[in-house]
């Protein structure tokens, strides 16, 4: 039976698999960035799929080096209001030496660490042919299939939530076909150590992660081997490995904890754990009960265009048919469904965030630490998660955020003598929040400010008022309080301004040809805080805390905060006045902030500063930006924001062209997962937006939804299902010919209900579930419906508009 049941599933992943929900492989893994990821959000695996020796690298979430030290510099508010001074009195380069010496901390290597590999060496008996390796995103399994000497094996690999384990099977469909050994294996195992047990068929691996002069936690992996119909036996030497021999199928089951949370034996419970999974469970049911827990969330969202002719193509091929100039609408679904893949597998709740690797890493001392960039790229790497219909999966991002807000009380206090709280460019699993290295990165105190953001969104998708007092009322608040006391007077205008601060990474050059990289209320800066007090504001609103003291000196410094400013040029100022750039094509787009991911700036609301943004835009792709992966998903989401559809298109090619590695990794280079990430919510955007809110005389508060607002003309029809809007609409769309013509909304009635759709197209009919008519709420391209009207799920069937009669 069992011989059966594989030659079945081996006939199954013969044919075609899915183009939009599979990616797939004619060979195993070259490279860790070929190999493919599978998570349950704390434990991860890259399954590099090979026959005779396979690696499957491995990662715990919170195996990190360092420990929650106190690294404040000593400078203090004297120094910070001396700084100023000097800036005011157009003495920058001064101001900058001072910040530099009295503020910043030193930058250490404490970094997100590998957990190590499973190493499966196979004997096989003949020659390997028809092999395939694939990843199903539905199901979140990789599986790798392959014959040699007339025999056909299968692997499988998954993670599972249920069960905490990372979980492989091998089966054959011979009896007694299954000859290979097992160990663990790591580059580092300081303060530990391998050890295999035969008789219990366990492998034990614990050691410490450490950087150099930076300890960090203990950690501990069981693996778990179970033989059907076959034995193992420990090898002589290798007090590391077992040996199976003349199994018919093999179970491999690995837990692993650290001590992180306070774990205080960490290999005795991931034992437990491992004992747990086996306990009356077989494959069948471990599989089953890891894919439903995949499915659900998975299956919430589903994106369909049209497939090219290189869709049946293996994903690497595929990928390079499309860089040749081919025409493949569906690869764009491929690489959205595996942006929400990714962040199903690597951020659940109850896990730490995701990283600038997402969960995956294969380093000791990873690129950047693998750790938490403040200055966009956590950020992206959650913009998909309220939008794509996983709310849930945006919570650790707010673990995060509590960290930060707890530990950025004391550097505020400590370094800047204010209230409230602060966080800089980057933090770590010890949520530290000083300013580090250099000026040009770290001398940036906004980049908590930007994390509430992402509490207040989180809030307007989901409704959840408990969160929203409990979570993001305390981080908006705090946060406020802390740029009320931050931001000072320029004597010149009498506006309110933030700094000395950078904009993120860059520089620019004075007229003496000094190359800086602070000044006075740099645009980004100025915009997040306005967010911030707008944000605060709105939250007020709803928690009834409008006459606050915090909330109410908030709403008179907002209307004193510079906005933003023209150059000459027509482009928007980066910097406190225009300067010469040092890098006229940098990555970062930082004063397009208030474009997106902020709403400060609209085509609709504020024409003159959309125009300017998009000359900023224009200026720096001119110059050679967006030649990184997440700088390109950000350009994407900027131009989504414009209602640039062709904009979408060409830099979403030029994305997957030029910045997506073989297993669809976004590429930095190295590997960086935020891009991904911007990628998928960049799709999104072009789908729905949601970000304009309406409020005015005799309105009732809410937000537009606009249908295909920046629809790529390479997609010239599709449907989409499950996208969500600020307000808690959820939305089906169909179009064809580049114009929806049906739209369904399942609609809660917290706000009202504002759909507007693009032009040439008109509403012809509404109904709800029941059959009634909704049509005198309709108005040519737009639908208004008032809170009052209470929850519906309503059909939208539209048309385009008659063209003018000819005179």
């Amino acid at each position: 039976m069992a011989a059966l049941l594989l030659a079945l599933s081996l006939a199954a992943a013969a044919q075609e698999p899915a183009a939009e929900t599979v990616l797939w492989y004619r060979r195993p893994a070259a490279a860790w960035t070929e190999a493919l990821p599978v998570g349950n959000g704390r434990l991860g695996a890259m399954v590099f799929g090979g026959v005779d020796h396979e690696r499957i690298q491995l990662n715990e979430d919170s195996v990190w080096a360092g420990s929650p030290q106190d690294r404040e510099a000593d400078g203090g508010p004297a120094d910070l209001a001396r700084a100023r001074e000097l800036f005011f009195a157009g003495r920058p380069r001064e101001g900058q030496r001072l910040m530099q010496e009295r503020f910043m901390s030193e930058r250490w290597v404490r970094s997100y660490q590998t957990l190590g590999d499973l190493l499966l060496d196979q004997d096989l008996p003949g020659e390997v042919e028809d092999y395939r390796r694939r990843l199903d995103l539905r199901s979140g399994v990789v599986s790798c299939d392959w014959r040699a000497g007339g025999v056909a094996f299968t692997r499988e690999v998954w993670a599972s939530v249920p069960d905490q384990v990372v979980a492989v099977r091998l089966r054959a469909d011979h009896p007694g076909a299954i000859d290979l050994v097992v160990s663990l294996g790591r580059p580092e195992l300081p303060e530990g150590g391998i050890a295999a047990d035969a008789e219990t068929g366990r492998i034990t691996m614990t050691g410490r992660a450490v950087n150099p002069g930076h300890p960090g936690v203990r950690f501990a992996a069981v693996l778990g081997l179970h033989a059907a119909g076959g034995r193992v036996r420990s090898l002589a030497g290798r007090g590391d490995a077992l040996r199976v021999e003349g199994a018919d199928e093999l179970l491999l089951l690995l837990a692993a904890r650290t001590d992180y949370a306070g774990e205080p034996d960490p290999a005795a419970r991931a034992a437990a754990e491992l004992e747990l999974a086996f306990w009356n469970k077989d494959g069948d049911t471990l599989r089953a009960r890891a894919v439903a827990a995949q499915q659900e969330p998975f299956d919430r969202c589903r994106l369909e265009l049209p497939a090219g002719e290189a869709a049946d193509l293996p994903t690497d091929e595929r990928l390079a048919a499309f860089a040749a100039g081919g025409e493949d609408p569906g690869l764009a679904a491929l690489y959205f469904h595996f942006g929400r893949y990714l962040l199903i597998a690597c951020s659940r709740p109850g896990t730490l965030p995701a990283n600038l690797q997402g969960l995956w890493n294969e380093h000791v001392a990873a690129p950047w630490n693998a750790d938490y960039h403040l200055n966009i790229n956590l950020q992206m790497n959650y913009w998909p998660a309220e939008v794509t219909n996983l709310s849930e999966f945006h919570l650790p991002f707010f673990t995060l955020l509590d960290g930060i807000r707890r530990r950025g009380r004391l550097t505020a206090d400590r370094l800047y003598g204010a209230p409230g709280w602060v966080a800089h460019h980057t933090t770590d699993a010890w949520w530290f929040t000083v300013p580090i290295g250099r000026t040009v990165w770290g001398m940036w105190p906004t980049g908590g400010a930007w994390c509430t953001r992402q509490a207040w969104e989180h809030f307007l998708f989901t409704g959840d008022e408990a969160f929203l007092r409990d979570r993001a009322w305390p981080a908006l608040r705090g946060a406020a309080e802390f740029f009320l006391a931050w931001l000072v007077e320029d004597p010149e205008t009498g506006e309110l301004v933030s700094g000395p601060s950078t904009s993120p990474e860059n520089s620019y050059l004075t007229e003496d040809g000094a190359r800086l990289d602070l000044s006075m209320g740099p645009a980004m800066d100025q915009e997040i805080i306005w967010d911030l007090f707008t944000n605060l504001l709105e939250a007020a609103e709803v928690l009834g805390e409008t006459d606050d003291e915090v909330v109410r000196a908030a709403r008179q410094a907002r209307e004193r905060l510079r906005g933003p400013q023209i150059g000459p040029d027509g482009r928007l100022l980066e910097w406190d006045r225009p300067y010469r750039e040092a890098e006229p094509g940098h990555r970062h787009m930082s004063h397009l902030f208030a474009l997106h991911p902020g709403r400060q700036i609209t085509p609709q609301g504020t024409p003159e500063l959309a125009a300017a943004a998009r000359r900023s835009l224009e200026h720096r792709l001119e110059h050679g930006g967006g030649h990184t992966g997440w700088s390109r998903a950000w350009i994407a989401n900027l131009l989504a924001r414009l209602g640039d559809g062709a904009g979408v298109g060409r830099h979403l090619r030029a994305l997957l062209t030029s910045s997506t590695l073989p297993n669809l990794f976004d590429n930095h280079p190295p590997f960086q997962i935020d891009g991904n990430f911007g990628g998928t919510a960049a799709i999104a955007e072009a789908l729905v937006q949601s970000h304009e809110r309406v409020a005015g005389p005799g309105q009732e508060p809410g937000h537009r939804i606009r249908i295909l607002p920046a629809l790529p003309p390479e997609w010239p029809r599709g449907r989409v299902r499950g996208l969500r809007a600020r307000g808690g609409a959820e939305l089906e769309i169909a179009w064809r010919e580049g114009r929806p013509y049906e739209v369904t909304v399942d609609w809660p009635a917290r706000e009202p209900l504002r759909l507007a759709f693009p032009e040439g197209v008109r509403i012809e009919r509404v109904v709800d579930a029941s059959g009634n008519e909704w049509d005198e709420f309709a108005d040519g391209g737009r639908f208004e419906l008032p809170t009052a009207a209470g929850a519906h799920r309503l059909r939208l069937l539209l048309a385009p508009t008659p063209a003018p009669p000819e005179r």
